[in-house]
């Protein structure tokens, strides 16, 4: 049984996507619909630009969910249909990214949300006053607690749940920064501040969210052609009332992707395909269960790769 993964913000790259384009039709197609979508040469940024322009957060997250709908339509042009997967699931915006490749969403409303998304996020929290920290080597048990005392009175949460020794706290910086001194105290093997433009998946959020309810009341929403699994809830859910209320808690909501994945391999789910920009996706699954198999899908070569007959 197999799911497919769509990855979230950090996995943008200058060039992502070119070649998928230049090689399918219908992956230029999809560059080309979020561009009209967004009335932006997104593309060229994407394949030209400036990797600090494409990093700001209302670029990035549109032009993620461009590239992994470009791979998805290459990898059906050689002939993998949607239904051999049995899931869908996205880290944090690959949420949006999975519900426009399941058919929920269509990819010009999808862009609209994201560019809209990126920008209230953004917006959220004035540049300095919040941050988020990747604590390495403490469960997601641990690094909660140790973000509660951290917090003294100031906003510190653990956002991401990423793999049994990768969890990312998110708040107000000075209570992230001390989040870190306490969690090297407690033996952390690591814990570094991330080079992030604003505190996501916390309550700072929440004017984002509030922006995000708006925004998804507005457009349509149909059952996804496949079961999504849930960032908020670590399961999968199909009801299209229940997804837009899911969307617009996420935003403040801890990403649960350890739990998601567990949840796919509790379903049966053997192999898992990140569809998009890098592979980062796939170390984290490898971590949280080494008896799952792994590919990435994000050029003509992987497309190759993957559709090659096993021996």
């Amino acid at each position: 049984m197999r799911a497919f993964v769509f990855p979230g913000q950090g996995a943008q790259t200058i060039g992502m996507g070119q070649a998928l384009a230049a090689n399918y039709p219908v992956a230029k197609a999809v560059f080309d619909e979020v561009d009209d979508a967004l009335g932006q040469d997104l593309s060229g940024l994407i394949w030209e630009g400036d990797i600090g322009t494409l990093t700001l957060t209302a670029n990035a997250q549109p032009a993620l969910m461009a590239t992994s709908l470009a791979a998805l339509r290459a990898l059906q042009a050689e002939g993998m249909a949607l239904d051999t997967a049995s899931f869908v699931v996205g880290h944090s915006l690959g949420e949006y990214s999975a519900l426009a490749a399941a058919g929920a969403i269509s990819i010009a409303d999808t862009a609209r949300l994201l560019r809209i998304r990126g920008t209230a996020m953004q917006e959220a929290v004035p540049v300095g006053v919040g941050a988020m920290a990747a604590i390495l080597g403490m469960d997601f048990a641990a690094v909660t607690a140790l973000a509660e005392a951290a917090a003294q009175g100031d906003v510190c949460q653990a956002a991401n749940d990423n793999d049994p020794g990768q969890v990312v706290v998110s708040g107000h910086r000075a209570a992230v920064e001390r989040a870190l001194d306490l969690a090297k105290e407690a033996g952390a093997k690591r814990a570094v501040l991330l080079p992030v433009s604003a505190p996501f998946h916390c309550a700072l959020m929440e004017p984002a969210a509030e922006r995000m309810a708006l925004a998804l009341a507005e457009i349509d929403i149909a059952a996804p052609a496949l079961p999504l699994v849930s960032n908020v809830l670590a399961s999968a859910v199909s009801d299209p009332a229940m997804i837009r209320s899911l969307l617009v808690e996420q935003v403040t909501g801890a990403v649960r992707w350890r739990e998601s994945v567990m949840y796919l391999a509790s379903e049966g789910v053997t192999e898992v395909w990140e569809i998009g920009a890098g592979k980062s996706l796939s170390g984290m699954i490898r971590r949280i269960d080494r008896a799952l198999t792994c590919q990435a899908i994000g050029s003509p070569e992987n497309i190759v790769k993957a559709l090659a007959p096993k021996t």
